[in-house]
């Protein structure tokens, strides 16, 4: 069998000419159908950095022979006689593959591509590569054009693959962030992205696979009550979620906030896991939507965070990457959002929803609140706590209402019924118990001590905790949820640059929430930190968001719409 693997990188007579198309995991160029032999697996960089292998005959790069004997003197002729080759033993698939990477190159392509055409009737799936310049890309989104498939392939690869440089990544940014992108733009490029990297296939996990996404928040907790729950009812959880960073918490560092939790398994554990026991939650692969990565460092660091189809791409690029057969979407809104109005929030979800089901997939996405945290803990251990006190029967009212209402959109998409079905599918298995004893289950598959799930009083406690108090009577009229999130990571709990280490014990008990009357002097959260100098800055931070008044305010909705594929229901 053939492959393409990295090697001989080839020189360019041309800078401005197209090289590779860097990183491409797609078949043939984006054709489907171009044949197993040329699989996603099996295709790696362009021709200019590449080398070709069949079995034992050994590599075929600068100075080797090809496959069929014949001398290749530099990278770019190996795909060219590689491709002849392969036409002489009728090979039409693999020839066809080589050819289109190689008909750029100019004479030799062109006539090897005329060949081709002869020798199949009906012409082949291929067409010739345009020759595409960076800089003519930046121009054409900077003066509001459309761009096509091939080129933010060639814009996208070629950064993966460190062809294009950061700073002619970042005008693109730039221009699509002022520019914007068309629903089909904004899809294409979820693809491309989604290409850059593995596309992991669950095919090997019996019954619909189903998972969520969150926009981030603050105390957004809900994957681990919401991902028992679902499971427990007999829809398969194969699930990759990430870390924290900045004012947001993640997934992934609640759960090692158990003592003993892996959450980096192989491919072979965790199918095995989600087929024997219904569930796995486990960390985001490097290899996954390898693009989304580097764009996004770029894009945080280039102020093209908040752009609708970057954000789109971003998440959606990801969740088809992961596989799932269904995929319940959670566009927070608010001070502790992304999206600070619904307007944007919908629009957001709107493109999600247009991306996924375009690719196949069962999707929903609800706006929820974010101008105050979901139930009272933040900070790792305390919101696993909590988490396990909803599963139990007994958590926070808000936070258990937006988990139940999470909960029956992804049991509906997983077909398991109408909404009010699944509805009293999830209560009922919060009743039953059976909720926390999956949850359990899978910490414990995973080398989790669940002895902290059974009984919160055994997490490890900080050294240190703080009574931050009201300043007047008065109802507390606005409180910063964002600013909340950004005292909990002065006090350890979270991120501000990725390599910092986390505080599981940090973190904060809010006593008093948004529209809560209180009395001067009493408390309204409660600061835990392991050094007790944290504190004051803490403090003056929650405090910068924190307004009392004589009248109380508007409580907003703790779930606002659901967008579907057939539109959108306000609640």
């Amino acid at each position: 069998m053939w492959r393409i693997t990295p090697g001989h990188k080839a020189r360019s007579p041309d800078p401005h000419r197209t090289q590779a198309p860097g990183y491409t995991r797609q078949p043939v160029l984006g054709y489907p159908g171009s044949g197993p032999d040329l699989g996603p697996s099996q295709i790696g960089r362009g021709v200019g950095d590449a080398s070709l292998q069949r079995g034992g005959r050994g590599h075929c790069g600068t100075g080797q022979k090809s496959p069929g004997g014949r001398a290749a003197h530099t990278a770019d002729e190996v795909a060219v006689v590689g491709a002849d080759d392969h036409l002489r033993s009728a090979d039409q698939t693999a020839a066809a593959a080589l050819a289109q990477r190689a008909v750029w190159m100019g004479h030799h392509g062109a006539c090897l591509h005329q060949r081709l055409q002869v020798s199949q009737p009906g012409g082949l799936p291929f067409t010739r590569r345009k020759t595409m310049r960076m800089y003519d890309i930046i121009a054409k989104k900077r003066d509001g054009g459309t761009l096509d498939h091939e080129e933010l392939s060639f814009a996208v690869n070629g950064y993966v693959a460190g062809d294009v440089p950061d700073y002619q990544m970042s005008a693109l940014l730039m221009a699509i962030y002022l520019r914007g992108m068309t629903d089909e733009e904004t899809a294409v490029l979820t693809d491309v992205m989604a290409r850059s990297g593995d596309m992991v296939d669950l095919s090997a996990i019996a019954g619909i696979k189903a998972d969520k996404h969150s926009t981030g928040g603050v105390g957004d907790k809900t994957t681990l009550v919401i991902a028992p729950i679902v499971a427990a009812c007999g829809v398969k959880i194969a699930k990759m979620s990430g870390r924290g960073l900045g004012h947001t918490g993640g997934t992934i560092d609640k759960m090692e906030a158990v003592p003993g939790t892996r959450t980096s398994l192989t491919q072979e554990e965790f199918f095995k896991q989600v087929n024997e026991i219904g569930i796995s939650v486990i960390g985001q692969s490097g290899k996954i939507a390898a693009a989304d990565k580097k764009i996004y460092a770029l894009r945080d660091v280039t102020a093209t965070v908040g752009c609708i189809p970057l954000i789109a791409s971003s998440i959606m690029s990801k969740k088809l990457a992961a596989g799932s057969d269904a995929i319940l979407l959670d566009v927070t809104m608010g001070d502790g959002a992304f999206m600070k109005d619904l307007d944007s929030a919908l629009e957001l979800a709107r493109q999600m929803v247009a991306i996924g089901t375009a690719h196949g997939r069962r999707v929903a996405a609800l706006i929820t609140d974010m101008d105050k945290p979901l139930g009272r803990n933040i900070g790792n251990s305390l919101e696993v706590a909590e988490s396990m006190a909803v599963l139990q029967g007994k958590g926070p009212t808000d936070l258990t209402e937006v988990c139940l209402q999470l909960a029956s959109n992804m049991l509906v998409l997983a077909g398991k019924g109408d909404m009010p079905t699944c509805r009293k599918l999830a209560e009922g298995v919060i009743a039953d118990g059976s909720a926390f004893e999956k949850c359990c289950q899978m910490f414990a598959a995973q080398g989790g001590d669940i002895s902290v799930l059974r009984d919160a009083d055994k997490f490890q406690k900080a050294k240190y905790s703080y009574e931050l108090t009201a300043p007047a009577d008065g109802y507390i009229y606005k409180n910063d949820v964002e600013k909340i999130g950004n005292a909990s990571v002065l006090l350890g709990a979270g991120r501000i640059k990725k390599e910092d280490s986390i505080d599981f014990a940090a973190g904060i008990t809010m006593h008093k929430k948004l529209g809560d009357y209180v009395k001067a002097g009493e408390s309204i959260c409660t600061f835990y930190a392991d050094d007790e100098s944290l504190f004051a800055a803490a403090e003056e931070m929650y405090r910068g968001g924190l307004v009392i008044r004589d009248e109380p305010p508007t409580l907003p909705p703790l779930v606002y719409a659901r967008v579907t594929s057939d539109g959108v229901e306000r609640f």
